[in-house]
Protein backbone atom coordinates (compact mmCIF):
# COMPACT_ATOMS: atom_id res chain seq x y z
CA UNK A 1 0.00 0.00 0.00
CA UNK A 2 1.19 3.52 -0.91
CA UNK A 3 1.12 5.14 2.97
CA UNK A 4 2.12 8.33 0.80
CA UNK A 5 -1.66 8.88 0.05
CA UNK A 6 -4.71 9.10 2.12
CA UNK A 7 -6.57 5.90 1.80
CA UNK A 8 -10.22 6.02 1.93
CA UNK A 9 -12.84 4.18 3.90
CA UNK A 10 -14.07 0.65 2.89
CA UNK A 11 -16.90 0.56 1.05
CA UNK A 12 -18.44 -1.80 3.96
CA UNK A 13 -18.71 0.89 6.00
CA UNK A 14 -22.21 3.04 6.58
CA UNK A 15 -22.94 5.97 5.48
CA UNK A 16 -22.32 8.03 8.01
CA UNK A 17 -18.93 6.54 8.77
CA UNK A 18 -17.84 6.95 5.32
CA UNK A 19 -18.81 10.68 5.32
CA UNK A 20 -15.90 11.16 7.82
CA UNK A 21 -13.29 10.29 4.52
CA UNK A 22 -12.75 13.71 3.16
CA UNK A 23 -11.82 15.02 6.74
CA UNK A 24 -9.91 12.57 7.49
CA UNK A 25 -8.33 12.62 3.88
CA UNK A 26 -7.38 16.12 4.51
CA UNK A 27 -6.28 15.97 8.08
CA UNK A 28 -3.98 13.15 7.15
CA UNK A 29 -2.01 15.46 4.21
CA UNK A 30 -2.15 18.26 6.54
CA UNK A 31 -0.23 16.14 9.52
CA UNK A 32 2.22 15.34 6.77
CA UNK A 33 2.83 18.45 5.63
CA UNK A 34 3.36 20.36 8.97
CA UNK A 35 5.64 17.06 10.58
CA UNK A 36 6.80 15.39 7.83
CA UNK A 37 6.77 12.21 10.02
CA UNK A 38 6.57 10.21 6.80
CA UNK A 39 9.55 10.18 4.06
CA UNK A 40 8.58 9.59 0.88
CA UNK A 41 10.04 5.86 0.96
CA UNK A 42 7.23 5.51 3.83
CA UNK A 43 9.69 5.48 6.53
CA UNK A 44 8.04 6.32 10.03
CA UNK A 45 10.35 8.01 12.88
CA UNK A 46 8.48 7.23 16.52
CA UNK A 47 8.98 10.87 18.65
CA UNK A 48 9.85 10.49 22.25
CA UNK A 49 6.97 9.60 24.37
CA UNK A 50 6.42 11.98 26.72
CA UNK A 51 4.84 9.99 29.66
CA UNK A 52 8.22 8.06 29.25
CA UNK A 53 10.52 11.16 29.50
CA UNK A 54 8.40 12.28 32.93
CA UNK A 55 8.51 9.03 34.55
CA UNK A 56 12.10 8.69 34.23
CA UNK A 57 12.04 12.42 35.37
CA UNK A 58 10.41 11.36 38.34
CA UNK A 59 12.53 8.48 39.12
CA UNK A 60 15.32 11.21 39.23
CA UNK A 61 14.30 12.84 41.68
CA UNK A 62 14.54 9.97 43.84
CA UNK A 63 18.34 9.91 43.03
CA UNK A 64 19.15 13.17 43.50
CA UNK A 65 16.51 13.27 47.28
CA UNK A 66 16.77 9.92 48.01
CA UNK A 67 13.79 9.31 50.79
CA UNK A 68 11.87 12.51 49.55
CA UNK A 69 10.38 11.33 46.45
CA UNK A 70 9.88 7.82 45.65
CA UNK A 71 10.68 5.16 48.84
CA UNK A 72 10.39 6.91 51.86
CA UNK A 73 11.77 3.59 53.91
CA UNK A 74 15.10 3.99 52.41
CA UNK A 75 18.13 3.45 54.98
CA UNK A 76 21.82 2.56 54.42
CA UNK A 77 22.62 0.52 51.67
CA UNK A 78 19.14 0.46 50.85
CA UNK A 79 19.75 3.61 49.55
CA UNK A 80 22.86 2.51 47.46
CA UNK A 81 20.95 -0.10 45.92
CA UNK A 82 17.76 2.33 45.28
CA UNK A 83 19.99 4.70 43.64
CA UNK A 84 22.24 2.13 41.13
CA UNK A 85 18.58 0.17 40.36
CA UNK A 86 17.49 3.54 39.46
CA UNK A 87 20.10 5.16 37.78
CA UNK A 88 20.20 2.16 35.37
CA UNK A 89 16.79 2.03 34.61
CA UNK A 90 16.82 5.82 33.56
CA UNK A 91 20.22 4.90 31.64
CA UNK A 92 18.76 2.72 29.22
CA UNK A 93 15.39 4.27 29.13
CA UNK A 94 16.56 8.03 28.64
CA UNK A 95 18.85 6.69 25.76
CA UNK A 96 15.83 4.86 23.71
CA UNK A 97 14.27 8.61 24.18
CA UNK A 98 17.39 10.52 23.07
CA UNK A 99 17.45 7.80 20.23
CA UNK A 100 13.73 8.51 19.03
CA UNK A 101 14.06 12.62 19.30
CA UNK A 102 17.39 12.53 17.06
CA UNK A 103 15.86 10.01 14.84
CA UNK A 104 12.56 12.28 14.66
CA UNK A 105 14.64 15.57 14.32
CA UNK A 106 16.83 14.24 11.15
CA UNK A 107 16.86 14.28 7.27
CA UNK A 108 14.53 11.44 7.19
CA UNK A 109 15.34 10.97 2.88
CA UNK A 110 18.99 11.19 3.39
CA UNK A 111 21.16 7.88 3.55
CA UNK A 112 23.33 9.35 6.36
CA UNK A 113 20.11 10.22 8.41
CA UNK A 114 19.87 8.05 11.10
CA UNK A 115 24.07 7.58 11.74
CA UNK A 116 23.67 9.41 15.38
CA UNK A 117 21.13 7.14 16.77
CA UNK A 118 22.48 4.25 15.05
CA UNK A 119 26.06 3.92 16.18
CA UNK A 120 25.15 4.27 20.28
CA UNK A 121 25.70 7.98 20.32
CA UNK A 122 22.10 7.70 22.07
CA UNK A 123 23.19 5.43 24.58
CA UNK A 124 27.21 7.61 25.41
CA UNK A 125 24.60 10.44 25.39
CA UNK A 126 22.53 9.05 28.24
CA UNK A 127 26.09 7.91 29.65
CA UNK A 128 26.95 11.84 29.90
CA UNK A 129 23.69 12.52 31.18
CA UNK A 130 24.21 10.49 33.95
CA UNK A 131 27.42 11.59 35.09
CA UNK A 132 26.75 14.53 35.34
CA UNK A 133 23.95 14.25 37.68
CA UNK A 134 26.36 14.56 40.66
CA UNK A 135 26.98 18.19 39.42
CA UNK A 136 23.21 18.63 39.45
CA UNK A 137 22.94 16.88 42.94
CA UNK A 138 25.10 19.99 44.67
CA UNK A 139 23.64 23.35 42.97
CA UNK A 140 19.98 21.84 43.67
CA UNK A 141 21.55 21.56 47.21
CA UNK A 142 22.13 24.96 47.21
CA UNK A 143 19.15 25.95 45.87
CA UNK A 144 17.45 24.13 48.77
CA UNK A 145 19.57 26.29 51.27
CA UNK A 146 18.79 29.25 49.51
CA UNK A 147 14.72 28.69 49.94
CA UNK A 148 15.44 27.86 53.87
CA UNK A 149 17.24 30.74 54.28
CA UNK A 150 15.39 33.42 52.10
CA UNK A 151 11.86 32.06 52.98
CA UNK A 152 10.76 33.19 56.92
CA UNK A 153 8.15 30.91 56.36
CA UNK A 154 10.06 27.87 55.62
CA UNK A 155 10.85 25.11 58.83
CA UNK A 156 13.31 23.41 57.50
CA UNK A 157 15.36 22.53 54.44
CA UNK A 158 12.94 19.22 54.35
CA UNK A 159 9.62 21.50 53.70
CA UNK A 160 11.52 23.38 51.01
CA UNK A 161 12.44 20.49 48.95
CA UNK A 162 8.83 18.51 49.93
CA UNK A 163 6.68 21.18 48.86
CA UNK A 164 7.46 24.36 47.12
CA UNK A 165 6.38 24.45 43.31
CA UNK A 166 9.92 27.08 42.64
CA UNK A 167 12.12 24.37 43.75
CA UNK A 168 10.02 21.55 41.57
CA UNK A 169 10.60 23.72 38.76
CA UNK A 170 14.13 24.23 39.45
CA UNK A 171 15.03 20.69 39.67
CA UNK A 172 12.99 20.01 36.23
CA UNK A 173 15.33 22.90 34.60
CA UNK A 174 18.64 21.82 35.97
CA UNK A 175 17.91 18.24 34.37
CA UNK A 176 16.80 19.56 31.08
CA UNK A 177 19.04 21.74 31.00
CA UNK A 178 22.03 19.12 31.20
CA UNK A 179 20.53 17.32 28.70
CA UNK A 180 20.50 20.53 26.42
CA UNK A 181 23.89 20.94 26.55
CA UNK A 182 24.39 17.36 25.14
CA UNK A 183 22.88 19.08 22.12
CA UNK A 184 19.35 16.15 22.52
CA UNK A 185 16.56 17.59 20.56
CA UNK A 186 12.65 17.99 22.04
CA UNK A 187 13.44 16.01 25.79
CA UNK A 188 14.61 19.02 27.64
CA UNK A 189 11.82 21.22 26.59
CA UNK A 190 9.30 18.26 27.34
CA UNK A 191 10.48 18.32 30.98
CA UNK A 192 10.53 22.22 31.66
CA UNK A 193 6.97 22.16 29.80
CA UNK A 194 5.75 19.34 31.67
CA UNK A 195 7.26 21.20 35.20
CA UNK A 196 5.42 24.65 33.83
CA UNK A 197 2.27 23.16 33.26
CA UNK A 198 2.37 21.56 37.16
CA UNK A 199 3.66 24.85 39.07
CA UNK A 200 2.88 27.38 36.38
CA UNK A 201 6.63 28.48 36.53
CA UNK A 202 7.73 28.53 32.85
CA UNK A 203 11.69 28.26 33.05
CA UNK A 204 13.49 27.38 29.23
CA UNK A 205 15.70 24.61 29.30
CA UNK A 206 18.51 26.67 27.49
CA UNK A 207 18.86 29.85 30.24
CA UNK A 208 22.04 29.70 32.61
CA UNK A 209 21.22 30.19 35.97
CA UNK A 210 23.75 29.89 39.13
CA UNK A 211 24.05 28.48 42.30
CA UNK A 212 21.61 29.36 45.12
CA UNK A 213 18.38 30.37 42.85
CA UNK A 214 15.35 30.79 44.78
CA UNK A 215 12.24 31.66 43.57
CA UNK A 216 9.81 32.61 45.90
CA UNK A 217 5.82 31.35 45.27
CA UNK A 218 6.64 31.21 41.85
CA UNK A 219 3.27 31.21 39.91
CA UNK A 220 3.61 32.90 36.59
CA UNK A 221 7.74 33.48 36.54
CA UNK A 222 9.12 33.31 33.24
CA UNK A 223 12.85 32.96 32.33
CA UNK A 224 13.63 33.28 28.55
CA UNK A 225 16.11 31.16 26.72
CA UNK A 226 19.28 33.20 26.81
CA UNK A 227 18.78 34.44 30.27
CA UNK A 228 21.71 34.24 32.31
CA UNK A 229 21.28 34.45 36.13
CA UNK A 230 23.84 34.68 38.64
CA UNK A 231 24.57 33.19 41.93
CA UNK A 232 21.93 34.20 44.73
CA UNK A 233 19.26 35.10 42.76
CA UNK A 234 15.77 35.76 44.01
CA UNK A 235 12.79 35.84 42.26
CA UNK A 236 9.13 36.57 43.16
CA UNK A 237 5.65 35.64 41.65
CA UNK A 238 4.44 37.16 37.72
CA UNK A 239 8.60 37.89 36.95
CA UNK A 240 9.22 37.80 33.51
CA UNK A 241 12.86 37.92 31.80
CA UNK A 242 11.92 38.02 28.49
CA UNK A 243 12.58 39.39 24.93
CA UNK A 244 12.09 42.61 23.97
CA UNK A 245 11.45 42.38 20.34
CA UNK A 246 12.69 39.52 17.43
CA UNK A 247 14.98 40.50 14.49
CA UNK A 248 13.72 38.94 10.74
CA UNK A 249 15.88 37.36 8.23
CA UNK A 250 15.13 38.69 4.55
CA UNK A 251 12.12 36.56 4.62
CA UNK A 252 10.29 38.08 7.71
CA UNK A 253 10.66 35.07 9.75
CA UNK A 254 12.50 35.76 13.62
CA UNK A 255 16.24 34.72 13.48
CA UNK A 256 16.43 32.17 16.25
CA UNK A 257 19.69 31.43 18.56
CA UNK A 258 20.31 35.01 19.00
CA UNK A 259 21.18 36.49 23.01
CA UNK A 260 17.96 38.55 23.46
CA UNK A 261 16.76 37.97 27.39
CA UNK A 262 18.44 39.74 30.07
CA UNK A 263 21.47 39.07 32.07
CA UNK A 264 20.69 38.90 36.03
CA UNK A 265 24.11 38.94 38.04
CA UNK A 266 24.77 37.78 41.83
CA UNK A 267 22.67 38.61 44.29
CA UNK A 268 19.94 40.40 42.41
CA UNK A 269 16.34 40.15 43.60
CA UNK A 270 13.04 41.41 41.31
CA UNK A 271 9.99 41.46 42.87
CA UNK A 272 6.89 40.34 42.00
CA UNK A 273 5.07 41.12 38.79
CA UNK A 274 8.38 42.97 37.37
CA UNK A 275 9.12 42.66 33.51
CA UNK A 276 12.61 42.66 32.05
CA UNK A 277 13.20 42.74 28.34
CA UNK A 278 15.78 42.34 26.09
CA UNK A 279 19.73 41.88 26.43
CA UNK A 280 19.91 44.06 29.78
CA UNK A 281 22.28 44.11 32.26
CA UNK A 282 20.83 43.92 35.86
CA UNK A 283 23.88 44.64 38.03
CA UNK A 284 24.88 42.58 40.91
CA UNK A 285 23.66 43.58 44.04
CA UNK A 286 19.98 45.59 42.77
CA UNK A 287 16.80 45.31 43.85
CA UNK A 288 14.20 45.17 40.74
CA UNK A 289 10.33 46.85 42.62
CA UNK A 290 7.30 44.84 42.33
CA UNK A 291 5.51 45.80 38.99
CA UNK A 292 8.19 47.49 37.49
CA UNK A 293 8.86 47.72 33.77
CA UNK A 294 12.39 48.04 33.00
CA UNK A 295 14.25 47.53 29.01
CA UNK A 296 17.74 49.30 29.72
CA UNK A 297 20.32 48.04 32.35
CA UNK A 298 20.64 49.13 35.47
CA UNK A 299 24.08 49.64 37.16
CA UNK A 300 25.17 47.41 40.51
CA UNK A 301 24.11 47.95 43.73
CA UNK A 302 20.68 50.22 42.37
CA UNK A 303 16.91 49.77 43.57
CA UNK A 304 14.89 50.60 40.91
CA UNK A 305 11.38 51.99 41.63
CA UNK A 306 8.38 52.45 39.05
CA UNK A 307 9.20 56.16 38.81
CA UNK A 308 13.00 55.45 38.59
CA UNK A 309 12.16 52.74 35.50
CA UNK A 310 10.44 55.72 33.98
CA UNK A 311 13.29 58.31 34.48
CA UNK A 312 16.33 59.16 31.86
CA UNK A 313 18.73 57.80 34.49
CA UNK A 314 19.45 55.24 36.75
CA UNK A 315 22.02 56.07 39.59
CA UNK A 316 23.75 53.11 41.53
CA UNK A 317 22.20 52.95 45.03
CA UNK A 318 18.63 54.87 44.47
CA UNK A 319 16.28 53.92 46.64
CA UNK A 320 13.16 51.91 46.11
Amino acid sequence: MDVSMPQPFPQALNAEERSLAPVVDALSAASRELTGRLSQTGTRHEFPSRARVIEMVEALRGVLFPGYFGPSELTGEGVRYHIGATLDFVLHGMAEQIKRGLCATCDHDSPDACVRCENGAALSTSRAFIGALPGVRRLLATDVLAAYEGDPAATSPDEAIFSYPGLLAIMSYRIAHEILTLKVPLIPRMITEHAHSVTGIDIHPGARIGERFFIDHGTGVVIGETCVLGKNVRLYQGVTLGAKSFPLDEQGNPIKGIDRHPIVEDDVIVYSNATILGRVTIGKGSAIGGNVWLTRSVPPNSSISQAQARSDKFEEGGGI
